[in-house]
């Protein structure tokens, strides 16, 4: 979000207490059963939430900008009729605009709480904001329309024609280029000719693309290759890791649904998050001390999951990541040696530890930030719009218009189609649905 005469980054959120600094929350939801907003985010994901839940007949929502995806990203990891269904009555942009509609809720308390005149400030600026929509890179006019549907929906701004000049779209790529050199993190590679990739590795995607540094004296940027999105975020590890679950533990007495949920939850939040080598066995707590299976290797309530079974979770985003990687590295119109690392799922040990090595064998340097990678789309959104380094970018459309062709009688394909010829008043002879291309793709 860019606000006029200043640029500021929310370092919490409502439910983020006692974590300053992580300025990203989950894209979860909780509905009652009448349709209205019950909570949000972090407060969503607060500890007892699925009691309350429970209590309340609460409806969860989660991986709902999945739903809004182009069906060209539809894959065998992941297809829309395998996403978790929308609650009754609640279309794809009722849930984003919803989701947005707390996130400007959240933005007007923080500046409001943190800032001595906050209260007048967000007064002086709230019907004058710019605000910067990020977007996987897969996703095309389409679904920015969607969104900017949405953010009207959401009171971000009015339904008119300078209501929607006020929403800007970035790729998740561009803005994650423009952290890494905010960051500093790309100050040794940016000398005129330098080549980088971007990996943008988040939750529901990854994104990769690729930039030559044209000019550094201003700082000009041009995109070398067609940006890649593909569907092997970190959510994925959590999927391979509940259907491990389910067929390791059919069997078992703590195979039922709320014990794997427990599983599922302490695995997203601890296991995950510190495995790094497929040599240690690795923990998930649930349950008591009196839980016990040896069959299944669960000991005081604890599961054991052996090394090549972590592994078996990661491994086909890695792979997915590295056959990214070297196709856009083919693509690319100039060569590419350094990589740069970014989003969320980049904190991962294992992953980081593992694609630098095979990437390293390919002739390839990989870094990443020591700060907050899960903030580098949001901080590099506001830095796409107020810089701009990007002055080039490569299309993966072919853009143009349909239009009548002169009737050519000595021409094969006129022939083929001379059922459909039309004659125009003025005499002229024309085949229909002819195409013009005004921006062809490379």
């Amino acid at each position: 979000m860019a606000l006029t005469g200043c640029e500021t980054s929310l370092s919490r959120f409502p439910g983020q207490e006692n974590a300053a600094g992580d300025s990203k929350i989950p894209s979860v939801i909780y509905y009652r059963r009448d349709g209205t907003v019950h909570s949000v985010g972090a407060e969503a994901a607060a500890p007892g939430m699925d009691l309350v839940a429970e209590d309340e007949d609460l409806v969860f929502v989660e991986w709902f900008k999945l739903h809004l995806r182009p069906s060209t990203l539809d894959s065998g990891e992941i297809r829309r009729s395998e996403l978790p269904p929308l609650p009754e009555g609640k279309a794809v942009l009722d849930v984003f605009a919803d989701f947005m509609r707390y996130l400007l809720s959240c933005t007007e308390r923080y500046i409001s709480e943190t800032h001595a005149n906050g209260a007048s400030l967000w007064a002086s600026v709230k019907d004058h904001i710019d605000f910067i929509l990020s977007h996987p890179n897969g996703w095309e006019g389409l679904q920015q329309g969607k969104m900017r549907q949405a953010a009207v929906m959401a009171g971000l701004v009015p339904d008119t024609a300078d209501g929607h000049g006020r929403i800007h779209f970035v790729t998740e790529g561009e803005a994650s280029l423009h952290f890494c050199i905010r960051g500093g993190l790309a100050s040794d590679v940016i000398v005129d000719g330098k080549n980088v990739m971007i990996v943008d590795a988040g939750g529901g995607t990854v994104d990769i693309s690729s930039y030559s540094f044209v000019s550094t004296g201003p700082l000009s940027v041009e995109e070398i290759a067609p940006a890649d999105c593909i569907m092997q975020g970190s959510t994925r590890i959590n999927v391979r890791a509940e259907r491990f679950l389910k067929e390791h533990l059919k069997e078992s007495a703590y195979g039922n649904e709320e014990d794997i949920k427990a599983m599922l939850d302490y695995f997203d939040k601890s296991t995950k998050l510190i495995f790094k080598d497929g040599n240690e066995k690795s923990y998930v707590k649930f349950g008591s001390m009196g839980c016990n299976d040896p069959r299944v290797k669960i000991r005081r309530g604890q599961l054991m999951l052996s090394g090549v079974e972590m592994e078996s979770f990661y491994k086909p985003s890695l792979d997915a990541i590295v056959d990214t990687i070297q196709g856009q590295r083919q693509k690319a119109s100039k060569p590419v040696s350094t990589v740069f690392l970014v989003g969320g799922f980049a904190a991962s040990p294992w992953l980081f530890g593992n694609l630098q090595c095979t990437l390293q064998s390919l002739g390839l340097s990989l870094f990443r930030p020591d700060s907050h990678t899960n903030k580098a789309v949001a901080e590099g959104g506001v830095s796409s719009y107020l810089e701009q380094f990007v002055s080039t970018r490569v299309i993966k459309t072919t853009y143009g218009i349909e239009f009548s062709r002169d009737y050519n009688k000595r021409d094969a394909t006129h022939l083929a189609r001379r059922s459909a010829k039309i004659v125009r008043p003025s005499g002229r002879v024309v085949i229909p649905g002819a195409f013009s291309a005004i921006l062809t793709k490379v």
